[in-house]
């Protein structure tokens, strides 16, 4: 099977990240099983999803590892051309959602496996393929778990996210909070007897922004990214009941996106205790101390960045595969940080695609770029054999 007809198989699983992967997961093992490579499965605890992990060659010796996510984002509430679960070819592009974030990637890695697997190697080619990286790179973690005992780890890693084929050597990292205000609830008529948590949201969200404003003038920056500097961003709150009780509860959700330059675990306690400030700056209001005028934080997800050196062997073996010696660091996040910082494995991101059609309606990504990929894994197995 070529990449474009294995990716037409992958694209018929409706993987969306609220759902179960192990459909596509058993196909991919049956794929490779009928090329004679066995494969391991790392189900999550509910036993609905599973990470694949697969070795094509010697064991007992570190190869390269091609990485990739099997979930995708839903297409709810978006207007789409054609089935968004099934491919569709229109002028040399193929639409779908995940065709290009990142099924696209795994049918050229599948098809790069059955072709090592009639091949002699002298090192071997594995395949990582993961669960829910689309909400914060967490099914990955149980298979990292497990290769940081390993005696054998591959030798490098390539994350294929959709990158044009360009080799990105960095990306930033996020942490994800969660912050809940407790205030005290009154009648509106009478606001001083209560404590407004809708307030203290806003006065939290005051600090984050002057944080934030502080960070773009006078922080660390890297002239390589799009945004130069660590970002702090409110995406998400809920508040209140009816407009005449003082709302004694607020929830916030928010991110930093971090250089690895910056540390973002001071971000977050210099947070909490701006939260600390907002919550003792209430005490006045109905004689409002005590520990239930408050700010509670929960972490929601968070995963590293990655800052792969340029003069990196894993750098100049992915330009000699690609023919492209440029180096780009992206903004978006992969699961190349935990494979980097985790386990110690160099890591690239490098795929087929562009991240500007991720997320989107009418997701696609161009066939030269699936043929491209497809050559970069027919150097790969050269090198590997």
């Amino acid at each position: 099977m070529n990449s474009v007809q294995i990716l037409e198989r992958l694209i018929g699983f409706p993987t969306v990240s609220r759902d179960s992967n192990l459909a596509l997961i058993e196909y991919v093992r049956d794929f490779l099983s009928a090329r004679g490579v066995d494969s391991r499965l790392y189900p999550d605890a509910s036993g609905r999803k599973a990470n694949l992990y697969a070795c094509v060659g010697p064991s007992e010796r570190g190869g390269i590892l091609l990485s990739g996510h099997t979930d995708v984002v839903p297409v709810d509430g978006q207007r789409w051309s054609s089935d968004p679960f099934r491919l569709q070819e229109r002028g040399a592009r193929l639409f779908a959602r995940g065709a290009a974030d990142m099924k696209g990637f795994l049918a050229c890695a599948l098809r790069a496996a059955g072709l090592a697997a009639a091949r002699p190697l002298r090192l071997p080619l594995q395949l990582a393929f993961s669960y829910d990286e689309e909400v914060g790179c967490l099914g990955v973690r149980s298979l990292i778990d497990d290769m940081s005992r390993w005696s054998h780890r591959p030798a490098f890693c390539i994350v294929g996210e959709p990158t044009m084929l360009r080799t990105a050597v960095g990306h930033k990292g996020k942490t994800a909070l969660r912050a809940t205000c407790h205030g005290r609830a009154a009648h509106s008529a009478a606001p001083d007897r209560g404590v407004n948590a809708i307030h203290m949201a806003g006065d939290l969200i005051g600090h984050i922004r002057r944080r934030q404003a502080g960070i773009a003038h006078g922080g660390a920056r890297d002239p390589a990214y799009e945004v130069p500097y660590t970002t702090l961003h409110v995406g998400v709150i809920h508040g209140g009941t009816v407009l005449n009780i003082v709302p004694a509860r607020c929830e916030l959700e928010f991110e930093i996106r971090n250089l690895p330059a910056d540390d973002p675990a001071a971000l977050v306690s210099a947070i909490r205790a701006d939260a600390a400030a907002v919550a003792r700056s209430m005490h006045g209001d109905c004689d409002a101390g005590g520990d239930d005028v408050r700010i509670d934080f929960e972490l929601v997800h968070e995963y590293p960045g990655l800052d792969t050196p340029s003069d990196s062997p894993v750098v100049e073996l992915a330009a000699a595969l690609t023919g492209n010696r440029e180096r780009i660091k992206v903004g978006f996040g992969t699961e190349g940080g935990l494979f980097s910082g985790r386990l110690g494995i160099a890591t690239v991101v490098c795929g087929p695609g562009s991240i500007d059609q991720a997320h989107r309606s009418d997701e696609f990504v161009a066939l030269d770029q699936l043929q491209r990929c497809d050559a970069m894994m027919d150097s790969l197995l050269d090198r590997l054999a």
